[in-house]
């Protein structure tokens, strides 16, 4: 029995001197130069653009709602309606006229066609 609290002070000792060891030299090591990160936001809480036009991430743009139609077949895509839940795209296909209804949301995903 006393071998074996011999063993776990032993075991004990060497762990606590393993965790102090790394914290002296890292404390040693520091030479007073830190690293920031500043966030900058505009008026409405997001992230600046520095003129690279607007905010791609908010939602679904009219000409991504109209190039996205375009691509999967609509002809002379355009918007008819916007509102902040859903962009529609009316244009014709094979079958005649047509319309998709878009999310608004990045990257307009496809609610039904």
């Amino acid at each position: 029995m006393k071998q074996l609290l011999a063993k776990a002070g032993l075991a004990v000792l060497i762990a606590v001197s393993g965790f102090a060891a790394p914290l002296a030299t890292a404390s040693a090591a520091d030479n007073g130069m830190r690293v920031e990160v500043q966030w900058r936001g505009d008026d409405r809480g997001g992230p600046r653009h520095h003129g690279r036009g607007p905010d791609r991430r908010a939602g679904c743009a009219p000409w991504h709602a109209e190039d996205k139609a375009a691509r999967m077949g609509l002809r002379r895509a355009r918007v008819v309606d916007m509102n902040r839940r859903v962009v529609v795209v009316s244009g014709f296909d094979r079958r005649g006229p047509d319309r998709i209804v878009f999310a608004n949301q990045r990257g307009c995903p496809i609610i039904r066609r």
